[in-house]
């Protein structure tokens, strides 16, 4: 195997110039001009970029041949905390209960149902099939002989006699729909490709709704299929004169198509089943639609036309609509309530009016009950509303750092709430909550097969102070003894983007690193909405540094308190959090020892510069446009991490990339790891792990995923020096 790096030949490439700022590209040329063809076939990859790539993976592999017995044993370790023959708890739907389970050995789902009246149905399902049980689907059976295969959308008709779902077998993200019949176990020619991987049943339980791609990756496209008629040929049609012809070769209806390439589509339905909801939206404006479900063949009905940088979701009740939504300035959103007959905004009325850093992060919406999960000051907690009488209660933990989430319902006429509870010290828990009665019942508790003791755990949360005052949350997770005197190493994970909350949850993979002495922690950065909408809007267009410097901030706080020290940090993120620790990296390079970043994106100006690639146009009110506004340019040009390599020393560093990613094309990571390697100076680390058969996010069998975790993880304790010291209260072999 090589035992130096392979190094990208430079190909200036002049790059279209905007404001002014000419730019040439030493790396341009590892895009495939012909990229979309990639997504869908890797097969077709241009021999070069293929050869570069190739020669990544296995300079990689020589590089980290040292770590081969260790990545066995935190595969094995990983493995052991997961009991393989585990399933969900079943969910009810009348006669029926739906769950899904793996098998001893297996990497996909089994997807199952069993009569409510068999024995055990309210119980999780084991290996063994129990009394009554019905395979829908086999995952493990499809995926066989296939390089990729991951299952998306899934759902029954309402009368129980279909099941549909849609896989996705090259990681690009095109997905295919099928149905099986469950009376004879057919599997019916219905096949409709290029899905955007969800869907929707009407009430008539022969009518689909659901979503297709362009040729630009985008849902575009909201269509209706009638079991027994001519699909395909419509779910390949685009909106592009090439498939004027294939468009009409297809009984589909168009019910809905955008025609702003910023919005993208989504399919859903109401708790309630009355209605299936059509979602236009970007990251920071949706307009919703609805077609009533008993009658599919009715044309949309608008609820309010959308309105920039205001957000709704839709529910159904009775006479009325219950929108969770920011409109009227309610930073931190409210929920209204609206005639059924006239839904528009003008007459909304509240019913839980907005409160000031109080984020409503999401609610669902039962026959007698409202209920909301809503975050202050980092932590979770669930509101219950009688909506009879408007009495609320509150179900919340006691520790420190938890995370809390809805789990939903097939029934809507029910008194039983499920909620999932963890924390990074306690294992996730599903509870059945009455809400009339306020009983908690514990359902199922994850399973750690190998053994894990919570108390041998401490959890915390603590803040830091950012370079402008600012408070920023961190979760932390140790073993209890660890020594907290400097000496021990920290990994610390970040995201910040988009609103998304990193909640301080159960992970099983994390306690490979914090049993061999690692501080594990999470920076909850400005960006994400741990501390209400205001912390994204602080982290995001022209305030993204706020972002680095929150994360910059957690990691020197963490160093002065005597977790860790300055050299003894590694630092962990992942599509946008790629962003994040690149653009550290570029800004205080010596902070850091070791950097994992898996699917970075750090080609920001070049991508958000391509209004072609798939999510460049809804992303603009995330980062500014940088076509249309020098400011926006600037601003992203100043941050963005490939552009702002230096020279000088920087951390060892892994990157991953998956080739046919369509969220962090292959060639973000590729450009990256070519620009360090020619103009960082120092002697540390640097490696790429392409995985030539997957996308964004990776491999999809549950043991494969473990494997790649296990390179990464080993990478960093290889860094440290960490892979030979023994687990806290035992012995390594």
């Amino acid at each position: 195997m090589p035992s130096t790096p392979p190094v990208a030949p430079r190909k200036p490439t002049d790059l279209p110039a905007l404001h002014g700022r000419r730019r040439t590209d030493d790396y341009a040329w590892l895009k495939d001009e012909h990229w979309p063809q990639v997504m869908r076939d890797p097969a077709v990859l241009r021999a070069d970029i293929r050869e570069y790539l190739e020669a990544e993976n296995a300079y990689k592999e020589a590089m980290l041949e040292p770590t081969r017995a260790l990545r066995a044993t935190l595969f094995e370790e990983f493995r052991g905390r997961i009991r393989e023959d585990d399933a969900s708890v079943p969910e009810k739907d009348g006669a029926w209960a739906y769950y899904h389970r793996y098998r001893e050995g297996g990497q996909h789902p089994v997807m199952c149902r069993r009569p409510t009246g068999a024995a055990g149905s309210t119980d999780a399902a084991v290996n063994a099939a129990p009394a009554g049980e019905q395979v829908l689907l086999d995952g493990d059976a499809e995926a066989a002989g296939k390089s990729y295969y991951r299952i998306g959308g899934r759902g029954h008709a309402w009368n129980h006699r279909r099941f549909a779902w849609t896989v996705d077998e090259s990681g690009s993200e095109y997905f295919t729909l099928r149905v099986k019949d469950l009376d004879t176990g057919k599997i019916l020619d219905d096949v409709i490709e290029r899905c955007s991987g969800g869907f929707v049943w009407a009430a008539d339980d022969e009518t689909l709704f659901y979503t297709v791609l362009d040729d630009n990756h985008r849902p575009c496209k909201v269509l209706r299929h009638r079991i027994g008629t001519r699909a395909d040929a419509g779910a390949r049609a685009t909106a592009t004169a090439t498939a004027t012809a294939t468009a009409t070769a297809t009984n589909d209806a168009i019910v809905y198509e955008e025609a702003d390439a910023g919005f993208f589509l989504n399919v859903a339905l109401t708790e309630s089943r009355r209605f299936v909801v059509i979602d236009a939206h970007d990251h920071v404006t949706s307009e919703v639609r609805l077609v009533d479900a008993t009658q599919p063949d009715a044309a949309p009905i608008l609820v309010a036309a959308r309105d920039p940088m205001t957000e709704y979701d839709v529910s159904h009740h009775g006479d009325r609509l219950i929108i969770l939504t920011n409109a009227g300035g309610a930073e931190d959103f409210r929920i209204v309530e609206a005639p059924l007959a006239s839904p528009g905004r003008e007459h909304w009325t509240d019913l839980v009016p907005h409160r000031p850093g109080v984020l409503i992060v999401g609610f669902e919406v039962y026959s007698r009950w409202l209920v909301r999960l809503e975050r202050e000051n980092a932590l979770p907690r669930i509101v219950v509303r009688d909506l009879k009488t408007g009495e609320e209660h509150t179900i919340a933990f006691e520790e420190e750092a938890y995370s809390l989430g809805l789990a939903g319902s097939y029934e809507y006429d029910t008194d039983t709430l499920r909620f999932t509870y963890s924390s990074m010290t306690t294992p996730e828990h599903v509870y059945d909550y009455d809400m009339r009665t306020r009983e908690r019942t514990v359902r199922k508790v994850q399973e750690v097969p190998s053994g894990h003791d919570p108390a041998d755990y401490v959890t915390r949360r603590i803040m830091a102070a950012s370079h402008d005052g600012e408070a920023v949350p961190v979760s932390l997770l140790h073993h209890r003894d660890t020594p907290l005197d400097g000496s021990a190493p920290l990994l610390l994970y970040g995201y910040g983007s988009y609103g998304m909350s990193m909640p301080a949850s159960f992970s099983t993979t994390r306690l490979s690193l914090v049993d061999r002495g690692f501080v594990y922690a999470i920076a909850h950065v400005r960006g994400g909405t741990e501390r209400g909408y205001a912390w994204y809007n602080a982290g995001k267009l022209d305030r993204k540094t706020n972002t680095f410097h929150d994360f910059i901030a957690a990691a020197n706080t963490l160093a002065d308190r005597g977790f860790t020290r300055r050299d003894r940090i590694a630092i962990h993120g992942g599509s946008a959090g790629g962003l994040l620790v690149g653009a550290c990296v570029n800004m205080v390079p010596a902070l850091f020892h070791a950097v994992i970043a898996e699917v970075p994106f750090v080609d920001v100006l070049n991508t958000i510069c391509d209004d072609t690639l798939p999510l460049t146009p809804p992303e603009w009110p995330e980062w500014g446009n940088p076509i249309e506004s020098e400011a926006a340019y600037d601003c992203i040009a100043a941050y963005s991490p490939y552009d702002n390599v230096k020279a000088g020393d920087y951390p060892h560093i892994i990157a991953t990339a998956g080739l046919t990613d369509p969220r962090v094309t292959y060639w973000e990571p590729a450009k990256w790891v070519a620009k360090l390697r020619a103009t960082k100076t120092d002697d540390r680390l640097l490696v790429l792990h392409t995985n030539m058969e997957a996308g964004h996010g990776g491999a999809a069998g549950r043991f494969d995923r473990l494997k790649e975790t296990a390179l990464v993880y080993a990478f960093v304790l290889h860094m440290f020096g960490r892979e030979a010291e023994g687990l806290f209260g035992r012995e390594t072999e």
